[in-house]
């Protein structure tokens, strides 16, 4: 990757825009360490970051696992904020790619378990998104969505218009092919919801 670039407006834009994301993100949340913790992911399994951002979620993940973890995100400066980030830590087992979610380019049945923080809000389909995730789990793998909740008293995030509710969520989730295994409220603003790729 090319590190050589010119110091403009947009790099300090883009400098504010990690740091919210970190500070956002940690401000709203349990610690990303202990959310994976109590996801149902083993030692060796095949881990996957869509809209990666930052790598507040890719780094702890690439922690709880012997295996790879892929880092997806469509923005290749946020890809090299993880890159740096992996390389702090001493993280080997970190993949980055620069892809959207409706398109991504990795192999089918091959992942394990998949994290969609605070993204799903943002792809052009619902749908398209939830399946192209789908393609990718194995069997058995889980799915982890986290999302802000569609409710007017909640003046935080992203704007009410673009916001998927928990229930819409869910059903886009069923109609996909995922059975919800958990859908949790972490607090006023935001939710999760732990899905599993069925049996045909």
């Amino acid at each position: 990757m090319n590190h050589m670039h010119h110091y403009n407006e947009s790099d300090e834009k883009f400098a504010n825009k990690i740091a919210f994301l970190d500070s956002r993100q940690r401000e709203y949340l349990i610690s990303p360490e202990t959310l994976i913790r109590q996801m149902p992911i083993q030692n060796e399994h095949t881990l996957l970051d869509v809209g990666a951002g930052s790598g507040f979620f890719t780094i702890p993940m690439a922690e709880n696992t012997s295996g790879k973890v892929y880092a997806v995100d469509p923005d290749r400066r946020m890809l090299s904020v993880i890159e740096e980030k992996a390389k702090e830590k001493g993280l080997t087992n970190i993949e980055l790619i620069q892809d959207s979610i409706e398109n991504l380019s990795i192999q089918n049945n091959s992942i394990d378990f998949v994290m969609a923080s605070l993204i799903l809000h943002e792809v052009s389909s619902l749908a398209k998104a939830l399946s192209s995730i789908f393609d990718v789990l194995k069997t058995g793998g889980h799915l982890l969505c986290l999302e802000y909740e569609k409710d007017d008293l909640i003046i935080n995030g992203p704007p009410m218009s673009i916001r998927i509710g928990s229930e819409q969520l869910e059903k886009a989730l069923s109609l996909i092919g995922f059975k919800i295994l958990k859908t949790t409220k972490i607090n006023d603003a935001i939710y999760t919801v732990l899905a599993v790729k069925k049996e045909k």
